[in-house]
């Protein structure tokens, strides 16, 4: 029976009666509530709370009923969880926390939150590397790899196309997701189509934070960059030996083992008949199944021994050697060079792995040409000094030190705060602007900080970076680098002349901000220039053609 269109819209008015329901209880407050809504931060709430904020319900009147039960906070300087076990009395109450602290407890100087360094609350959310193995397993997607046969007739029907062919390995669907690996593998692919030789690619159907052992599970393959669906990694390998052409040249480049069996990966390259090929340092899974080297994801641990009691408090130590020997036994199969985006890349691996025996030299990923017009004209100085985030809020990116310098000096008249990127950390203090940086826009972030007048950018990673387009985007931008000692390439960087400066401490860096010595580094003062940037084509770059 056909639905009537009074049916139709019928359906579509009780679709919305929720939303409809959220909005009318919000526009009629006591006044508790009223001082609730004005005090919390909502960019904030949605951000750090996205069920919510899909749900359309309005920030105040889902935390006022739900929120603070669920020990979500209202704005980053509350902590719901702190203030209770803090304050005893509130909890014995049953009543709402915040509303508290506005009403007395802000007067009676109770503190919002522990008084504790950003470090310390980091790690009271650590999670066990089980609990984050588990919850990988039960999002697995079920997916019902495809039939081997079919593979084999789409590879062949290629023909020529894929008479030389290179193949890649990642951690995820590189044609499909953002960032800095993804584009790498992007320009790799598009370099090697431009000499004439066709590209696969593979990857684990979803992100998985570690090596596995169990076989990795239905690979995804693509094709010229188009996804063509999952086989098991047996049927992959055979696909290849039965398609590809015995005359035919070919090479490999892994850029990520995470989420892949290394026995299964070595299978599928033998059977496609793989023989060469290179080893990509993007990050130092090789080394760790902490790929930043951070011990427990705080803090900078230089890779000591495995085995070390180091390794041993650590909450990746025991899947340490997991990660050495899969990679070795890579290593070992095949005739792979190493390339380093980077030379302090390339020190901290050839230390940290007892991989010095392995051939490996430094390409990096892009540099800095000479000063453009062809760029967007900044705006006229106005006095107030520009500062920059660029990339997504992570906290080993220096997100944390980064909104820190906000809080202290969001209402500072001398500064504003700006944070770039695809995703938008939802603070209060800051303006995001919305930037995409893609093979099609590879320029795309150095235009959005000069459009918007950026003076410096705070690349604060706490990892040892192996490259860091984000400090290079910043410097053809006209805009100085601020970094601290544990950045590794951007340090690096700095220290080689890029525009800016290597700080020891986060103390010297407020103190740069609150003495106003900082605004010496203004495009202005400096007289900032635009420069184009040149990307590398990875290992198409290497002027060789893909060997037998």
């Amino acid at each position: 029976m056909t639905d009537s269109p009074l049916r139709i819209l019928a359906r579509r008015v009780r679709s919305r009666l929720p939303g409809l329901a959220a909005r009318a209880r919000a526009t009629v407050r006591t006044p508790d509530e009223a001082l609730v809504a004005d005090a919390m931060d909502p960019d904030w709430y949605r951000a750090m709370n996205p069920d919510a904020a899909a749900s359309g319900a309005d920030p105040a009147d889902h935390f006022l009923r739900h929120g603070w039960r669920e020990g979500r906070d209202p704005l980053a300087a509350f902590s719901v969880r702190d203030y209770l076990e803090l304050y005893p009395d509130v909890a014995a109450a049953g009543i709402n926390p915040f509303i508290h602290w506005l009403k007395a407890g802000k007067a009676e100087g109770r503190l919002p939150r522990r008084e504790v360094g950003r470090t310390a609350r980091a790690a009271a959310l650590l999670e066990p590397l089980k609990v984050r193995l588990d919850r990988a397993a039960a999002r697995w997607p079920k997916v019902r790899p495809a039939s081997r046969d079919d593979l084999v007739r789409r590879l062949t029907a290629l023909g020529p196309a894929l008479s030389d062919v290179h193949l890649t390995v990642s951690h995820d669907d590189a044609f499909r997701n953002v960032g800095g690996l993804q584009l790498c593998v992007q320009r790799e692919h598009a370099a090697f189509a431009a000499q004439g030789v066709g590209g696969l690619h593979l990857y684990p159907v979803d992100t998985w934070p570690t090596l596995r052992e169990d076989g990795g599970g239905p690979v995804g393959v693509s094709v010229a960059g188009e996804a063509w669906g999952a086989w098991t990694a047996q049927d992959v390998g055979a696909a290849l030996a039965a398609a590809l052409p015995p005359s035919g040249r070919r090479t490999f480049a892994l850029h990520s083992l995470l989420g892949h069996d290394p026995a299964a990966v070595e299978a599928i390259l033998r059977a496609g008949g793989f023989a060469r090929g290179v080893f990509w340092l993007h990050d130092f899974a090789s080394l760790c199944a902490g790929f930043n080297l951070m011990r427990d994801d705080l803090v900078a641990c230089g890779a000591p021994p495995p085995g070390s009691a180091a390794c041993g408090i650590c909450l990746y130590g025991p899947r340490r050697n997991l990660h050495m020997e899969g990679h070795r036994r890579l290593f070992d199969a095949f005739e792979i060079e190493v390339l380093s985006p980077s030379g302090v890349a390339l020190e901290t691996w050839r230390e940290g792995g007892g991989f010095s025996d392995f051939h490996a030299r430094v390409l990096p990923l892009a540099g800095l040409a000479e000063a453009t017009c062809d760029a967007p004209e900044p705006p006229s100085a106005d006095g107030v000094l520009r500062t920059a985030f660029l990339g997504f809020p992570a906290s080993h990116k220096g997100w944390g030190v980064f909104r820190d310098l906000v809080e202290r000096f969001a209402d500072d008249p001398r500064y504003a705060f700006l944070q770039f990127g695809a995703q938008g950390g939802g603070y209060s203090g800051m303006r995001f602007v919305e930037t995409r940086v893609s093979a099609d826009s590879p320029l795309a972030m150095r235009d959005a900080l000069v459009r918007e007048g950026v003076d410096v950018a705070l690349v604060w990673s706490l990892w040892p970076e192996t490259f860091c387009f984000t400090a290079l985007e910043a410097a053809a931008a006209g805009a100085a680098v601020l970094t601290g000692p544990e950045s590794g390439n951007v340090a690096a960087q700095v220290s080689a002349g890029l525009p800016g400066l290597t700080l020891p401490d986060e103390a010297e860096l407020v103190r740069l901000f609150a003495s106003g010595e900082v605004l010496a580094l203004s495009r202005s003062a400096r007289r900032a220039t635009v420069r184009n940037m040149v990307f590398s084509g990875l290992t198409a770059s290497l002027g060789v053609r893909p060997g037998p």
